[in-house]
């Protein structure tokens, strides 16, 4: 995400301008028929979506968003290392500082944060102050994030300072997922993408919890083995900023930066084979990036060209909500420049319809989705916005 590192330097704080398989685990099963009729009923139609933005907080440099189990607040990440509670109406509040641990470059910061499925743990991402990535834990009691406790899980050496990726998520089937960049510079020079050798590149699945001394196990149904880092799920990645798992199916979806002409949203279904290659960095979207490339790959799903107002893909979530009913089944999305919200929706093998949504956020940095499946979306220059249902 080389042009994130430039865009995020120049904006907000920037404010100015605006880079052999196993099974999956998943459990696949099929939401039950809402008749009898043994007739799929028809995806409601995306063009008719009418959706407008609800401004619910204005926060500092605000990156990542997550929910913890049984918990109304919604906490958000603050690209300096904060996570900050937002509960209704009420002023937003500090839970954790680790500012003084965080660097603070154009592509550095607190980058990503999750819970875990039962409640208890929170886990971040950060770049500390000599830029390599953190992924740590922390303990929650009683409801309150416990910032003595802080464990490192993953250490990971970063050549450049861009590319750091960032998404943390808990799959389906209750494993960690991260998100780390190719490793940064331009063009993947380290051939990172696309070595089994090194986690820069890569969607990774581990379980955080220690056992036997480690700081992590490696689940079962990882793809790789010997001769190979274990942590791998899928591969061939420039810098999946943001990906997710619709709540329903457990379809993978990534937003996954391009270099400087193409970028791309990928997608796994659920219970597919696992180590997928993405193709980087012999191929940027479905264009040959390296000379006589020929492996074999995984196409996006959707990419479009760099234009002089798109340049940084910022992946979203699959909306279940029931405030829009028409964005039922539909991926959302945008770019970080052109700020539009827009929506993705495969029918049957067909090229995707994509529609415009109408809303654009300035800085498009992140999405969030509640516990209800409600999907919010995150500006670098401060504000965070509910996506909501627009009746005329």
């Amino acid at each position: 995400m080389s042009r994130v590192l430039t865009f995020l330097v120049l904006c907000a704080a920037f404010a100015g301008a605006c880079s052999t398989g196993g099974d999956a685990g998943f459990d696949t099963t099929s939401p039950p028929s809402p008749s009898n009729t043994g007739v799929t009923p028809s995806p409601p139609n995306l063009a008719a979506a009418r959706v407008g933005l609800k401004q619910i907080a204005v926060l500092e440099q605000p990156l990542a968003m997550a929910v913890r189990p049984g918990d109304p607040a919604l906490y958000v990440a603050e690209k300096p290392g904060r996570v900050v509670a937002l509960r209704g109406t009420a002023e937003p509040e500090v839970v954790l500082d680790i500012s003084d641990e965080v660097s603070l470059g154009g592509e550095q910061g607190l980058l990503g944060l999750a819970f875990s499925p039962d409640g208890d743990f929170l886990y971040v991402d950060y770049t500390d102050t000599t830029g390599d990535t953190h992924i740590s834990e922390f303990e929650v009691h009683h409801g309150e994030i416990d910032a003595s406790t802080e464990r490192l899980v993953l250490f990971v050496n970063q050549p450049f300072s861009n590319h750091n990726g960032g998404q943390l998520v808990f799959g389906p089937d209750g494993d960690l997922y991260i998100g780390l960049g190719d490793g940064g510079s331009a063009g993947d020079p380290m051939d990172n993408g696309q070595s089994l050798q090194t986690l820069l590149g890569k969607i990774l699945r581990i379980s955080p919890r220690p056992a036997e001394g480690d700081p992590y196990t490696i689940p079962d149904g990882n793809p790789f083995a010997d001769g190979a880092a274990r942590e791998i799920w899928d591969y061939g990645l420039r810098n999946p900023w943001r990906f997710s798992f619709d709540r329903l199916t457990g379809d993978l979806w990534i937003g996954d930066v391009g270099q400087n002409a193409w970028e791309e949203v990928d997608f796994a279904a659920a219970g597919s084979t696992s180590g997928l290659n993405f193709g980087w960095n012999l191929f940027e979207g479905t264009h040959p990036f390296e000379p006589g490339a020929a492996a074999q790959t995984v196409p996006p799903v959707y990419e479009y060209p760099h234009n002089g107002s798109t340049c940084v893909v910022t992946g979203g979530y699959v909306y279940r909500g029931q405030e829009i009913p028409a964005l039922e089944g539909a991926y959302v999305f945008g770019d970080f420049c052109l700020g539009r919200l827009e929506a993705l929706r495969q029918l049957d093998g067909q090229d995707p319809q994509v529609v415009d949504l109408g809303p654009v956020v300035e800085n498009l940095a992140s999405f969030g989705e509640d516990a209800n499946g409600e999907l919010y979306a995150l500006s670098l220059s401060g504000p965070v916005y509910r996506l909501v249902a627009v009746t005329s």
